[in-house]
């Protein structure tokens, strides 16, 4: 045997010691460093930040809150061709290391030594996920001795499909797509199973530079990245040179998809944000909570529709206000100058802006350019009911040819009829409307203006607005409470009050200026007296009125004491006066409006659910829960699909009073001033229109068994709508337009007849009972303690209530 050189010898014991000095000094950075690592047994139980979700009763989606986008997927979902292009991307021997892998390693230390900075390679799979949950993207040498160590513990802890799964449900890909199933939403608007090859290696490519190179920011660098994915998936043998050559040369298909909701109905959504905002702080935003609202899809839809047609049918009785802009076509030349000037306008509702570039009048059309370098031409017969706006009440005369409405460099608003384009404009009016269940005060639908993005302020639910004679009912409910019947007689003629509170002299009329002498109240609320009512709240008491309306959940501070308050002066927002017309509707049961039923947490566990009130008449098997709106803990509530639970309601009106004032109030359509809603062809309908003074809120608050919706029309800064602008006009059809779809295919329902009612003959004229031999007869029913004498009886006047007293300090001046 050889003598081993003495050199050779020297250079093994060298190597042999640095090795066990490296060995020493790793050990010992492992003991420094281990235990201020994070425990890596956290990812198992790893909660994905995801956007706060709100949908409709019937699971559509409404809107999504918060910067995070991600779309959770498991391990088994996830394609294989996606699973091969991001090992073929980004980490080769994925399933062979064990969390670094060592050509990658010396990759990185070449680089160091060429460059004397840490550069990139050598960053498995793992080592990212140990990267982008646990630590920084800093380039120092501690934080990548860090990733090392983290990866050899997530090695030991999780599977490779556990830390595959992680890593392609965390990784950042650009444009706010945490992970791969948001991004192909994102990009392609399809889940990971529906992507092309090409697509997948798009996807594949991005955590590189996801914000930079993304197919929407930088597509020819993205278009590199995708070429190189599908190289590297050639040479590794998962696809084909065939499935190569198609897919490098496929055309970058990726554009920006935002989440789209299923259903429109931003005001209830942002209410369903704030509650959630409100348990859960700012971390609603990125823990993945599913908000669960009451609105029911289709009459969600109905509203919207019913809110937008009506308030463009105001806006086009009230003339043409001229265009949005005017701009000089000199100054603004050719498409990208036009688009430019477009995207300073952009959509409302289903209104879109276009440009007009010429007119013709021989041909009679406008020609217009919509952008991404569309024109079209708009016909005369489309834009023929622009008459001129002088003012709410006035308007000019018809035009005659194109150039009367609009000229060269006019920004004008168009939207989608049946036959084409229409010219438009954004209306001034403002409108609402909100429906809701009277036995639970779910709320069905709700729109709170005429366009979210142009106003947030969301009116059903926030304005304070006078209601006018859509307040009468309850007033006569405090009158019936009194004594009153529907037959009572209350003379409506010329009076003036003088009255303490509002320190002036006041002349009230009737809204048609006429007056009608001796008045039944059934006849009196379907005509909308306003004398009468004035004349029922002096005798009954405005102080007595008032404590009275804190049945219906009127707020008594907007409540004015005075009498007034019988032509409807108090203040409240529309979501109020729906849920007042609720008690009338489910017989006499005040009911709590909500709007959010539950909230899921990320896993699907119950978090939240509302405990509504019912109105039931036998509530005896229901426990009290305590409040609505009770926060639910560690997710233990009812059944999967969610059985509701509730809590009885509170009775405040007698059934025979909710049965008197529905039986009244649906004369208000069969015969008073909301007739026109008999062309909905039901016989359970009743409500109230209102008007405000010099017109200032058009109002229809109407219900059967089944809903109660109300819908108001008017100004942000109060102001009159023009003649003719009353509640059977403005509003009616707007809650007619509205309960036709809503109600389609529903039995008629009425309130079951209280125990104790009667229904006799009386005499119209005097509203006392009367003989079948008399002509003139009509039937009416009383509660039993309140029916009236017979004529010849001389008894008292259809139970006037008189002499009731009312201590409220006005007095009349006849």
């Amino acid at each position: 045997m050889h003598r081993i050189p003495r050199i050779l010898a020297y250079l093994l014991a060298t190597l042999l010691s640095l090795f066990l000095l490296g060995a020493i000094a790793a050990g010992g950075l492992y003991l420094v460093l281990s235990p201020q690592l994070p425990g890596v047994d956290t990812l198992r139980d790893v909660r994905f930040q995801q956007p706060l979700r709100v949908f409709s009763a019937d699971g559509e989606l409404m809107a999504e809150f918060g910067d995070y986008r991600r779309e959770p997927m498991r391990y088994a979902e996830v394609p294989e061709r996606m699973k091969q292009a991001f090992i073929a991307a980004e980490d080769e021997r994925f399933f062979t290391h064990y969390g670094v892998d060592p050509v990658g390693i010396a990759r990185a230390v070449v680089y160091l030594a060429q460059h004397r900075e840490i550069g990139p390679g050598g960053s498995t799979i793992t080592m990212q996920t140990a990267r982008n949950f646990f630590l920084g993207r800093e380039q120092t040498y501690l934080r990548k001795l860090n990733e090392i160590l983290l990866s050899f513990q997530i090695e030991r802890e999780l599977s490779k499909e556990e830390i595959l799964e992680l890593y392609l449900n965390k990784i950042y890909l650009g444009q706010r797509a945490y992970g791969i199933g948001a991004a192909s939403r994102i990009y392609y608007g399809r889940p990971p199973s529906e992507l092309t090859l090409a697509e997948t290696a798009m996807i594949a490519g991005l955590p590189k530079a996801p914000s930079t190179a993304n197919p929407i920011s930088n597509p020819q660098r993205a278009l590199q990245r995708r070429g190189y994915v599908l190289r590297r998936m050639l040479e590794l043998g998962y696809i084909t040179q065939e499935e190569f050559a198609e897919a490098s040369t496929a055309p970058v298909t990726a554009s920006l998809r935002t989440a789209r909701p299923g259903l429109h109905a931003p005001y209830v959504a942002e209410m369903a944000r704030a509650l959630a905002v409100d348990l859960y702080g700012e971390a609603a935003y990125e823990d993945g909570y599913r908000v669960y609202t009451t609105v029911s899809g289709e009459r969600q839809r109905a509203a919207n529709d019913a809110v937008l047609q009506n308030l463009l049918a105001y806006d086009q009785r009230h003339g043409y206000r001229g265009p949005e802009a005017q701009y000089d076509l000199s100054a603004h030349d050719g498409p990208d100058a036009w688009d430019r000037l477009l995207r300073q306008h952009p959509r409302v509702s289903v209104l879109s802006p276009g440009l007009v570039l010429a007119v013709d009048d021989d041909a009679e059309v406008a020609r217009l350019y919509l952008g991404a370098g569309e024109e079209v031409d708009l016909p005369f017969e489309q834009m023929r009911w622009a008459r001129p706006w002088v003012s709410q009440a006035v308007v000019g005369s018809p035009p005659e040819r194109v150039s009367q409405v609009v000229e060269p460099g006019d920004l004008v608003r168009l939207r989608e009829v049946d036959d084409g384009l229409r010219l438009a404009q954004i209306p001034d009016i403002q409108g609402t409307l909100v429906s809701l269940s009277p036995r639970t005060g779910a709320i069905e639908a709700l729109v709170g203006g005429f366009d979210f993005r142009h106003s947030q302020f969301n009116r059903a639910a926030q304005a304070l607005r006078q209601p006018g004679s859509a307040f009468k009912p309850f007033i006569y409910s405090a009158a019936l409470e009194r004594g009153f019947t529907p037959a009572s007689i209350v003379n409506d003629a010329p009076v003036v009050f003088e009255d303490d509170a509002l320190e002036t002299t006041w002349r009230p009329e009737n809204y048609s200026g006429r007056f009608y002498g001796p008045t039944r109240l059934r006849e009196a609320l379907a005509q909308s007296r306003n004398l009468v009512s004035i004349r029922v709240l002096r005798d009954i008491g405005a102080r007595y009125a008032v404590t009275f309306l804190d049945r219906f959940g009127f707020d008594s501070s907007r409540m004015p004491a005075d009498l007034s308050l019988a032509l409807g002066s108090a203040s409240v927002t529309p979501l109020e006066l729906t849920a007042g017309y609720a008690v009338f509707a489910n017989g006499g049961y005040r009911v709590e409006p909500y709007v959010v039923s539950h909230i899921l947490d990320d896993r699907g566990e119950f978090v939240y659910q509302a405990v509504p009130t019912l109105a039931c008449d036998d509530c005896a098997e229901l426990d009290d829960q305590g409040a609505a709106l009770t926060p639910v803990a560690d997710g233990n509530v009812g059944e999967p699909g969610l059985v509701p639970r509730y809590r009885p309601a509170e009775r405040t009106l007698e059934p025979a009073n909710a049965y008197l004032m529905t039986s009244m109030m649906r004369d208000v359509i069969r015969s008073g001033t909301a007739r026109t809603a008999r062309a909905l062809g039901r016989d359970d309908l009743a409500g109230k229109t209102g008007t405000t003074n010099d017109l200032h809120d058009a109002w229809f608050a109407g219900y059967n068994g089944e809903l109660v919706t109300s819908a108001w029309v008017g100004f942000d800064q109060a102001r009159s709508m023009g003649p003719g602008e009353t509640g059977s006009r403005a509003a009616l059809p707007m809650w007619m337009d509205y309960m036709r779809v809503a109600l389609d295919g529903v039995p008629e329902t009425g309130l079951p007849r209280p125990s104790g009612m009667v229904t006799v003959r009386i005499d119209p004229e005097s509203g006392l009972v009367t003989s079948a031999d008399n002509p003139r007869a009509i039937f009416e029913t009383f509660h039993q303690d309140h029916v009236p004498e017979r004529d010849s009886d001389g008894g008292r006047r259809g139970g006037s209530g008189s002499g009731s007293g009312n201590g409220s300090g006005e007095r009349a001046l006849f």
